[in-house]
Order: structure tokens, then C-alpha cells, then sequence
């Protein structure tokens, strides 16, 4: 039945693999969504996560704001970058991601690597901490954080230290977009996480899209 119902829905399963940092990885292609990359049933690149992050870069693109650099923390199979390049086709675009198995499911699945984006794999904290304290550390004019394994968001990218750090990247003017999921206890989770990014930032604006929060914060 699971098959007839994959061919009546238009949905079929392209590949299945093990990540010792994301655990089984599927990428998934039918009618309604595309090809889209998932965890444990949440989309993680693709898909509806397209349409996410596309509400909210533009109301980014709305404003007069250009974008020649961009810092995505939390990579993934490249849908925020995509989006970027989209917007902001001359912006310069660097990505991190703990998960090489993930990135190369972007690049063989959907085109990561034609964006021309700077990839870099590692931990996104070591990331930040470590280029923070260089002097010739790059500005961002955008700065994206979606830092979620499956449906986790480690606790650490939730400490004032790391948005602060994460905060210190903004070129003038520039904004840092924090994706979190929004539905059943995770609303109470993102509402505590909105307090704290008060606390840094001194303007946090708030996008709905789909079952997520976007932040957007100003320093």
C-alpha cells in the first residue's frame, strides 16, 4: 500500500543514508514540494523550507538593504544560499555546517554547488568563536542561523555568549535572520529565545511563515 500510495501522490524516496551527526537522512521528491532534504520527518533543505526562508528574505529584499556578503550559519543542503543568490546575486556567501553528508546531498540534489558559495565544514560555534578574535575578521551584511539537528536546536546557539559573538559579524546596519520551529512546546522554547535575543540585539522584528519564527535582529 505504501508504494501505491508514493506513485498516487506523486512522492518517491531518491535516497537514504546514515550521518553520524544528523542519524538517517532522506531525500525525498514528489508533486507538491519538489525535492526537498529531511530528519526524522522535518524538512531540512527544500521543500517547504523553501517557502520559509523565501517570505523572509523578502521582506529583507523589500527594504534598501543590499546584501555583498552573507554568513549562513547552518548550511544544510543550501536552500537559504540559493535564496541569497537570488535576492542578491553579486552577494558573496559563505556557509557552515557540521554535517558533510548534508552538504553533499545539497550539491547532488539540489545544486548546491551552483551558487558558488564558500563551504565550510565544521561547528559553527568553533566557527564564530575562533574568526571573532581575528583582526581582520569579515563583516556580514546578512548573517542566517538555522542550526538545527532534526528538531533540536543545541542548546548552546541559544546562549547570550553565541548570539553576541554571532551579532559582532553584522557589518552597519546589517541583520541576522534566527529560524525556529514554532509549534507545540517549541513556541514556548522560541519565546524564550526571542527574550534573550532582546537582551543583545536593539531591534528584533518578527515573521510568521508556515510552522516556523523568523527573528530578525538589528544591532
Amino acid at each position: 500500500m505504501g508504494k501505491l500510495q508514493d506513485f498516487l501522490t506523486g512522492t518517491k524516496v531518491l535516497e537514504e543514508v546514515e550521518s553520524p551527526i544528523n542519524g538517517k537522512i532522506a531525500v525525498t521528491r514528489s508533486l507538491a514540494f519538489g525535492t526537498y532534504i529531511s530528519v526524522g520527518g522535518l524538512t531540512q533543505s527544500g521543500g517547504v523550507l523553501k517557502n520559509i526562508w523565501k517570505k523572509t528574505l523578502k521582506k529583507v529584499h523589500s527594504s534598501p538593504f543590499i546584501v555583498h556578503r552573507c554568513l549562513i550559519l547552518g548550511l544544510g543542503g543550501g536552500t537559504a544560499g540559493k535564496l541569497v543568490n537570488e535576492f542578491w546575486p553579486e552577494a558573496k556567501i559563505t556557509g557552515v555546517d557540521l554535517d558533510p553528508v548534508m552538504v553533499e546531498l545539497g550539491r547532488k540534489y539540489l545544486k548546491l554547488d551552483e551558487i558558488g558559495i564558500d563551504v565550510v565544514i565544521g561547528d559553527a560555534w568553533d566557527y564564530v568563536r575562533v574568526n571573532s578574535k581575528s583582526n581582520s575578521k569579515r563583516k556580514y551584511d546578512l548573517v542566517l542561523v538555522d542550526l538545527y539537528v532534526g528538531d533540536n536546536f543545541p542548546e548552546k546557539f541559544e546562549s547570550p555568549e553565541f548570539i553576541k559573538i554571532a551579532g559582532s559579524y553584522l557589518a552597519d546596519g546589517g541583520i541576522a535572520v534566527f529560524n525556529r520551529l514554532y509549534y507545540g512546546e517549541k513556541r514556548r522554547e522560541a519565546t524564550r529565545f526571542l527574550k534573550t535575543l532582546e537582551k543583545v540585539f536593539k531591534k528584533v522584528d518578527v515573521v510568521y511563515p508556515e510552522a516556523n519564527i523568523m527573528f530578525l535582529c538589528k544591532n
